[in-house]
């Protein structure tokens, strides 16, 4: 590799860190604790200031549950199939369908079955878009004033600056699919009207 070729790789390596550290909803301080690396040089990794190292990356996989070709962006191998490292946080089960930390997140998500019907579900709302499809279940979204349930081969799309919850919405598990992207970035679904 030459040694341009090879600077541009290391310098990519902070917003990599930066924006799967975000995805996961991590701050700096729960992965120095998981991680044991200070929070000065995490900060000073993220923002480019310090060259990563296989002592600071190999740790950094081990919790984000990523491969280090992800992090690094290794050129690809020919093989085209994302291998899942799924990853739990909040009861939730997140399959990443994506291999890039840029761009467009593709997600197959299991939602534990909700515990009782009185359960309080907090909406959120952060930078981006989003679109879900339910594979399996029943999915309750909460979307602004609406209150929405979702069935298996429904999907929804919104912006994530409007308040936003969903969990399951009976006894059972809810499966489905998340695209998200940052703001501006949005699925383009192209459809053949039936009959043709």
């Amino acid at each position: 590799m030459a040694t341009d070729d090879l600077s541009a790789v290391l310098t990519a390596v902070g917003p990599r860190l930066r924006a799967l550290r975000r995805d996961r909803g991590t701050t700096l301080a729960q992965l120095g604790e998981s991680t044991g690396i200070s929070l000065s040089t995490l900060s000073r990794l993220e923002s480019g200031q310090r060259k990563p190292t296989l002592e600071l990356l190999l740790p950094l996989t081990k919790a984000y549950g990523v491969p280090l070709d992800e992090l690094v962006d290794a050129p690809p191998t020919g093989d085209p199939r994302i291998h899942h490292r799924p990853f739990t946080r909040d009861g939730r089960t997140f399959v990443p369908l994506t291999r890039h930390l840029g761009g467009l997140q593709a997600y197959k998500m299991v939602l534990p079955r909700r515990k009782d019907d009185c359960e309080d579900v907090e909406q959120r709302v952060h930078e981006g878009y989003e679109w879900l499809y339910v594979l399996a279940g029943r999915l309750r979204l909460l979307l602004g004033e609406h209150d929405l349930v979702l069935a298996a081969g429904e999907a929804a799309e919104f912006d994530t600056r409007t308040p936003h919850a969903f969990t399951s919405a009976g006894p059972e598990p809810v499966e489905l699919l998340s695209l998200f992207g940052q703001q501006g970035e949005r699925m383009h679904v192209r459809a053949r009207p039936k009959g043709q």
